[in-house]
């Protein structure tokens, strides 16, 4: 059974957002709507993600990115309502916890329209986090959610959601990673571009505002990243705009120079680094999933994490300062073994077929009449 063109509105704002929901898109086809918000939208980022990702142009909203948390969800709620009125779908995805997921959980709801919730069930249980607001209260209003892994499900039976609601899928990101990881030619000529050896350098990420927007977080993170640097082992930072202006505010500039600072990559380019790290140290919650499909050891630098599966064998979860170091030490220390058996792991975040799981439900939400018919 084929839905409608444009019948399934997926609503997302972000970057992490196209790339997890790339799959979905594509196998959803004519069927899927693509609603950009504009949360994170810039030409050299967001634009090129849709490029390289092959996603179809979005129906974008105006004024919601720069805003502050509460002007975002507003203004795209706004035209999120205006949208669904003028254009009904017959249901409306949102991924993961951003102000964009929010607003379209909401715009959902106030029209009763069916809404889905990918990557429902995580929890930080740290209320310091904007983003835990927002998937819970995603989550009490979805008509279904999916949950990546038995632990978020457990999560959402604790809160009183009804199992019915609920569907393990599995997290999309795998399929992801395993479709935009570039092949094994490719990867190596990208290695010679950078000018970087196979398991031979660390590959960090910093952009999270718990610690760009404290002046001392920002030193300690990169005083442990410049303490790792070697001739022998180099420090890639691919670095985000944002995240040199606030490094640049703090006048902190002279701690970039022991790291080789790169410009932000597109996302097949860093799985490729990734790929072939020693290790990567990262703020980034995809990224705690994506070492898991990749195989690589992990330092995440935050107060709290909503990703524990990663940390049994993939993950450490330190704060800032010299814990970085003494954890990315020890993972370091290890060497081509502890590779090798990471390698060798099974993601705990799914098989790879969780979007094809999900259009599977969003057919039964969206056409429950022809598939009972078809029965």
């Amino acid at each position: 059974m084929s839905l409608p063109p444009r019948s399934i509105a997926i609503v997302l704002g972000t970057r992490p957002e196209l790339v997890k929901l790339t799959d979905l898109v594509r196998l959803l086809g004519p069927a899927a709507h693509l609603v950009h918000t504009g949360q994170h939208y810039d030409e050299e980022l967001s634009g090129r993600f849709l490029t390289e990702l092959g996603l179809p142009e979005p129906t974008f909203l105006t004024g919601v990115g720069g805003q502050p948390r509460a002007v975002q969800i507003s203004a795209a709620l706004a035209q999120l309502d205006a949208l669904f009125t003028a254009e009904p779908p017959l249901a409306v995805v949102v991924q993961g916890d951003t102000n964009a997921a929010l607003a379209g959980a909401l715009a959902a709801n106030a029209r009763d329209i069916p809404l889905l919730h990918v990557e429902a069930g995580l929890r930080s249980h740290d209320r310091n986090m904007p983003e835990e607001h927002n998937r819970v209260l995603i989550d009490s209003i979805a008509d279904v959610l999916c949950a990546a892994t038995e632990d978020n499900r457990a999560n959402l039976l604790a809160e009183g959601v009804d199992g019915s609601r609920i569907a393990l899928t599995g997290n999309t990101v795998v399929e992801a990673v395993r479709n935009q990881l570039p092949g094994a030619t490719e990867r190596a000529a990208l290695l010679d571009r950078h000018a970087l050896t196979a398991d031979g350098y660390v590959l960090a990420t910093v952009h999270r505002p718990e610690n760009t927007d404290s002046a001392e977080a920002l030193r300690a993170i990169l005083t442990e990243l410049a303490a790792l640097a070697t001739p022998g082992r180099p420090v890639v930072l691919p670095l985000h705009p944002r995240t040199r202006a606030r490094i640049e505010a703090a006048g902190l500039v002279d701690l970039l120079a022991p790291l080789t600072v790169t410009a932000p990559l597109g996302y097949s380019e860093f799985l490729a680094l990734a790929r072939h790290s020693a290790l990567l140290v990262s703020d980034s919650g995809g990224i705690q999933e994506e070492c898991t499909v990749l195989g690589r050891p992990l330092v995440v630098v935050r107060r709290s994490t909503e990703r524990p599966e990663a940390m049994a064998d993939f993950a450490d979860l330190v704060e800032p300062g010299r814990a970085i170091g003494e954890a990315a030490r020890r993972r370091l220390s290890s060497g081509a073994e502890e590779l090798d058996r990471l390698a060798a792991l099974p993601s705990p975040f799914g098989d790879g077929l969780a979007s094809d799981r999900i259009v599977a439900l969003l057919a039964a939400v969206a056409a429950p009449a022809e598939l009972a018919a078809a029965a």
